[in-house]
C-alpha cells in the first residue's frame, strides 16, 4: 500500500494527545477530529465535571478514539504541576500536546483596562502554555523518533497577528507572545524530534466568541468583513490539527498557520494597496 495515501498520512492510530481547554470551543473541535483518526484523547480544564461530560459526548459519537476528561488549570504553577501528575498517571509517553486553554478579558475603554486583567491572561495564556511544554518534555521525547515526531501543538489568534480583538489587550499582546513562542520553542526542541507549531483562527463559534457570533444574523453579518465571507466551522480546525498532528505534518515546524478565511492577508493587501495610491 502506498505510503501517500489519506488514510495512512493522516492515521494516528495508537497515539494519545493531552488538549487543554478541550471541554468546548476549539478545543473538542480538535478532540473529535483527533478520536476520528483513531487518537485517544485527555481533555482537561479548571471544571472537572464539564470535561468529563465531552468526554461522554465524543464517546458516544462512535469514534476510533477514546476520551477521557478531567480536571486541569493551566492558570498556577501547582496547577501545571497537579496536571502533570495526572497526565503521568495515564501515560509515559505523549505523542501529542495541544495547548489550548485560554482567557480572555475585556474593557469598555484603555483607561478601564485593570491591572489584575493583564497578568490573569497571560498566566494562562502564555506562563501556563510553556511551563506546561516544560514539564510535559520528558513524555513528548519519550513518544518521539526522527520518523514520527512528537507534536506541541499551540492555539494562538488572528488578533496576535493583527490589531484585532477591541480592548481586550491582554488577550491581543498574549496571542502574539504564543506566536513567537513556538518559533523560540521549535528552535529549541526540533533537535531533539518535537516539532512546535500554532495555529492562529479567526472567528469560531465558542463560549469566547458567542457575545459577537452567538447568533446567525452575528455571524452572517460577521462573514462580511471576512475575504471568504463566513466565520470557521469545526471542519476547518480539524484540517489544520490533523495535518500538523500526523505524518502529513511530520516535517513542519516552528509555524502559525492562519485559521482565519483570509483575514491575515486583508489587511496586508489593504495597506499595500493604500501605499500604491
Amino acid at each position: 500500500m502506498s505510503d501517500l495515501l489519506a488514510s495512512k498520512l493522516f492515521d494516528l492510530t495508537g497515539k494519545t494527545a493531552l488538549i487543554t481547554g478541550g471541554a468546548s470551543g476549539i478545543g473538542l473541535m480538535a478532540a473529535e477530529a483527533l478520536m476520528g483518526a483513531g487518537c485517544d484523547v485527555m481533555i482537561a480544564s479548571r471544571k472537572a465535571h464539564a470535561c468529563e461530560a465531552a468526554a461522554d459526548q465524543l464517546n458516544a459519537m462512535g469514534l476510533r478514539g477514546r476520551a477521557e476528561g478531567f480536571a486541569g488549570d493551566v492558570g498556577s504553577e501547582q496547577g501545571v504541576l497537579d496536571l502533570v501528575s495526572g497526565v503521568e498517571k495515564r501515560t509515559d509517553a505523549l505523542p501529542i500536546l495541544l495547548n489550548n486553554a485560554g482567557k480572555t478579558w475585556g474593557a469598555p475603554s484603555i483607561e478601564e483596562f485593570p491591572y489584575e486583567a493583564w497578568s490573569r491572561v497571560l498566566d494562562v495564556n502564555v506562563t501556563g502554555m510553556f511551563f506546561l511544554t516544560q514539564k510535559l518534555l520528558p513524555l513528548l521525547r519519550r513518544a518521539a523518533t526522527p520518523e514520527d515526531p512528537a507534536r506541541v501543538l499551540n492555539t494562538g489568534s488572528i488578533v496576535g497577528i493583527q490589531p484585532r480583538g477591541g480592548t481586550a489587550y491582554s488577550y491581543g499582546v498574549s496571542k502574539g507572545a504564543v506566536h513567537h513562542m513556538t518559533t523560540l520553542l521549535s528552535s529549541e526542541l526540533a533537535p531533539q524530534h518535537i516539532t512546535v507549531n500554532a495555529m492562529a483562527p479567526g472567528p469560531f463559534l465558542s463560549k469566547m466568541m458567542a457575545f459577537a457570533i452567538g447568533t446567525e444574523e452575528q455571524r452572517d453579518e460577521a462573514g462580511k468583513n471576512i475575504p471568504l465571507g463566513r466565520v470557521g466551522t469545526p471542519e476547518d480546525i480539524a484540517g489544520v490539527v490533523l495535518y500538523l498532528c500526523s505524518r502529513a505534518g511530520a516535517y513542519v515546524s516552528g509555524h502559525t498557520i492562519p485559521v482565519a478565511g483570509g483575514l491575515n492577508a486583508a489587511v496586508a493587501a489593504k495597506s499595500a494597496s493604500a501605499q500604491e495610491d
